[in-house]
């Protein structure tokens, strides 16, 4: 090998020589840096990683079948091949139509964002979708329960679907109202949404179904009514489990994600407002439930003009309480929630 002396070497080289090893790390420091950046950019809220956004895969639509029986919407559809079949039970003030798109075939559907995304989810995985309305403001656990599972093997028996798995998820009253139905009807797994069941009142033989409890710890009476919950099936050797979902902070095309017809020049204006205002913090993040602040009243004084506003209303203050996390039906965690499901069929 010949060997130079740094004498030979002109004055430049000898100034901005770098050893081999020097320049490695340099290099592999802009590499991390390069690959940070990209990542950072392109991040969404650590709840909503993974999850299918507003415009969904185009493969799987919206084609509800709707029918009125024994007083009560029922909607329903079922995909090619199905798996599963997957019973929804909405919470108070909800309907069978808050699933679904408006469409001809639904013209009043109002397709909440996390609802249709649920169903959209749940049509992806090849889960044939059924949901009904409660008859009052809320669902009631006693002759509404044996209606309900009345409904639910009719068509079953009428799609011929007999054989495939039967599973359930209820949010808020449709919670407590599935952890009663389970009693009379045959589930390979429950999930419960934001609702800690009515085991307190209810005979839990050990043949009771599998449960998942998808709840949001920022409700802390309810956090410790789902544990205490969780021990007693577990004493009684059901399976169970809980999935916790945790505030995350808005971004300017949050609402453009995740509401059919907010487009993001509309959402990155409402998202200003509601920063300017005082609603979110310097970080992104609700100070407070979208329930209980006046955002409405602002937002219908600015110049923010969008469609339907009856509507919109409703789909924005879904979000804004899915982002605060205290009480929210939720679709952020559909995968944990259908991996479930599917671990537990027979």
């Amino acid at each position: 090998m010949l060997k130079h002396s740094n004498k030979s070497l002109k004055p430049w080289h000898r100034s901005h020589k770098c050893p081999v090893p020097v320049l490695i790390v340099l290099l592999i420091l802009i590499i991390v840096v390069l690959m940070l950046s990209f990542h950072n950019n392109g991040k969404q809220p650590s709840s909503s990683i993974g999850v299918m956004t507003q415009s969904s895969d185009p493969l799987v639509q919206f084609h509800p079948t709707i029918e009125f029986r024994n007083g009560t919407d029922v909607i329903w559809q079922i995909p090619d091949s199905p798996k599963a079949v997957l019973f929804l039970a909405h919470g108070c003030n909800g309907q069978a139509v808050n699933f679904w798109d408006r469409s001809p075939s639904c013209p009043d559907c109002v397709g909440l964002p996390e609802e249709r995304l649920i169903v959209l989810h749940s049509l992806n995985r090849k889960f044939a979708v059924l949901t009904i309305s409660s008859a009052g403001k809320c669902w009631s656990f006693g002759k509404e329960s044996l209606i309900v599972k009345g409904i639910i093997q009719w068509w079953i028996e009428k799609n011929k679907l007999e054989k495939l798995p039967l599973v359930a998820l209820g949010a808020s009253s449709g919670g407590y109202f599935v952890s009663v139905l389970a009693t009379n009807l045959r589930f390979s797994s429950v999930t419960l949404m934001i609702a800690e069941g009515l085991f307190h009142k209810i005979d839990i033989m050990k043949d009771y179904p599998p449960t998942l409890f998808v709840h949001m710890p920022k409700d802390q009476a309810r956090k410790q009514r789902i544990a205490e919950n969780m021990e007693i099936l577990r004493n009684k050797g059901i399976d169970v489990a809980e999935v916790k979902c945790m505030e995350f902070p808005l971004s300017p095309y949050f609402l453009a994600d995740r509401i059919p017809g907010v487009d993001k020049n509309i959402s990155a204006k409402l998202f200003g407002l509601l920063r300017d205002k005082g609603f979110i913090n310097v970080n992104g993040y609700m100070r407070n439930d979208g329930r209980a602040t006046n955002w409405k009243k602002v937002l219908s004084e600015s110049n923010i003009i969008f469609p339907d506003w009856d509507i919109f209303v409703h789909h924005i203050q879904e979000e804004l309480n899915l982002a605060f996390a205290y009480h929210e039906m939720t679709s952020l965690q559909s995968e944990q929630i259908f991996n479930w499901f599917e671990s537990h069929m027979t």
